[in-house]
């Protein structure tokens, strides 16, 4: 086994309220700088919708992530010679329409006109070229699904649902949407890595975050085509790609990411994971039915005495597998099974993970009477108003079986503190829910607390830094073969 640390993270959809505080406070920090006005490191998007940069999900567009070929994979739309052949002119990338042109208002207009009988309007200008635009577009213009026919309905994962059912998701009594923020995933297998042509992308040793070194980018922007989830940003006025860095010097003085700090629903999670390098490729390369299992199994238990011993040979420090133990995100994804990665088709292999939105009940109003579809408060996970196809187009790469599993643990746990609360659900009910999924009283309970009332340090379990180690790995290492200097073993780039 070759353990490595992850800093990994979880978003709880049920309690995210879309107010997009996280965004304000990662631009305010990162992107409010010439040439990043367009860029939002975080964002919220509206689910169903077509996101940031456009349709950003289809592959079949932007050519980013990883396609199998056999027992390996290789890079869809990047890579050595697929980059050779676009380097000049790729095709592939999003361009500044797909995300939205930047603007501001000419508020000197308003003290400048001349007196007259209509009031004086500050028009829109562009940021990139200073000159009037028309503004089309915006990175949330289509936030609570506004304009659903132009935005919702061109939602690539609705190709997975019949017309019929598509039709039934938009009737005005199923009607539903739900928030999705995004950051970069720092994934175990990260495409922009493997694509970049200068090696300006790397992937630190100490706690797997994923950065760019500014030094060493020559803006090829193949990062950009390669990363599926479009996190890697070109700067035009710089030159320099750019992405989430995870607050890296917030978590090495012992913060939590702005992003996570900020958040008014509190519905960040973060946390250490060990996991076994010696295996990405494989699970990279799984058959699409088993690629969340094996994608989850790569995870390793932070309590075996055989993990604890070899994550110490490989040099993981004593504190940082305390705070694995300790991991918040561990609980949700490996023990409560309640936490699945994002478009894990794409293959990198995401450390970001989502607690999908348990979403309400349907119901219908009849001679004004209130009449439910459920046995009791609430209706079945197949009576949903968004279906469960829809929901594993996101998070299972396809398999429905995967996403029931989640939801009936999220109802069963409703059950249960509905029943502790209020007592107007039948035991048996509860019961029943409960053992079906292999939840009992004390596992329903903590999820509760680590869902509604668990304190910061519960929420956010920062690792010490070890800069030291890391620093000795690069002095002792750098010119040393077989290694790259930042702690990983030098094996064969996947895609190059």
């Amino acid at each position: 086994m070759d353990i490595r640390s992850q800093v990994s993270m979880v978003f709880h959809l049920d309690k995210c309220i879309g107010c997009h505080t996280c965004s304000i406070a990662c631009k305010n920090i990162w992107t409010d700088r010439k040439g990043a006005e367009y860029m939002w490191w975080n964002n919220v998007e509206t689910k169903p919708g077509t996101g940031y940069p456009t349709k950003w999900e289809d592959q079949e567009i932007y050519k980013g992530g990883w396609e199998k070929n056999g027992d390996s994979v290789s890079l869809k739309g990047a890579g050595k010679f697929k980059g050779l052949k676009n380097i000049f002119h790729n095709p592939h990338l999003p361009v500044l329409d797909d995300y939205y042109e930047p603007w501001t208002y000419k508020y000197q207009d308003l003290f400048t006109a001349p007196e007259g009988d209509d009031q004086p309007t500050a028009r829109p200008i562009s940021l990139v070229t200073g000159e009037h635009i028309d503004v089309k577009a915006g990175p949330n213009w289509d936030d609570d699904m506004g304009g659903s026919p132009d935005y919702a309905r061109q939602d690539v994962n609705l190709e997975k649902l019949t017309p019929a059912e598509q039709e039934a998701m938009f009737q005005l009594e199923r009607m539903t949407f739900h928030y999705l923020p995004r950051i970069c995933n720092h994934c175990l297998n990260p495409a922009c890595v493997a694509a970049c042509p200068s090696g300006a992308i790397y992937k630190r040793g100490e706690d797997g975050v994923v950065l760019i070194n500014q030094e060493r980018c020559r803006a090829w922007r193949m990062c950009v085509t390669a990363c599926p989830y479009k996190k890697s940003y070109y700067n035009w006025n710089t030159g320099k790609s750019e992405k989430c860095v995870l607050c890296y010097p917030r978590l090495e003085s012992g913060q939590a990411p702005a992003c996570f700090h900020s958040c008014v629903g509190r519905i960040r999670y973060l946390g250490v994971m060990l996991y076994d390098a010696d295996k990405i490729e494989k699970v990279a390369a799984s058959s699409d039915d088993q690629l969340v299992d094996n994608h989850l199994d790569i995870y390793l238990d932070p309590f075996d005495p055989a993990v604890v011993e070899q994550a110490k040979l490989n040099g993981i420090a004593d504190s940082t597998i305390e705070a694995a133990q300790k991991s918040p995100v561990y609980k949700f994804v490996k023990v409560w099974k309640l936490a699945l990665p994002l478009h894990p088709e794409f293959r990198t292999l995401p450390n970001l993970f989502y607690v999908p939105a348990l979403l309400p009940t349907m119901a219908t109003v009849q001679d004004g009477i209130y009449d439910s579809t459920s046995k009791s408060l609430w209706n079945g996970v197949d009576k949903n108003r968004l279906p469960m196809k829809y929901l594993a187009s996101l998070f299972s790469a396809g398999n429905t079986d995967k996403i029931v599993d989640v939801m009936k643990r999220l109802m069963a746990v409703r059950l249960h503190r509905r029943g502790v609360t209020t007592g107007d659900i039948s035991k048996e009910e509860i019961s029943s829910a409960m053992d079906e999924v292999n939840i009992n009283a004390d596992m329903a309970d903590a999820i509760f607390r680590l869902t509604s009332l668990a304190t910061f340090d519960e929420r956010f379990v920062i690792p010490p830094a070890h800069r030291e180690e890391s620093i000795e790995m690069l002095e002792n290492t750098a010119d040393v073969k077989g290694n790259t200097g930042f702690g990983f073993k030098e094996r064969p780039v996947r895609g190059l």
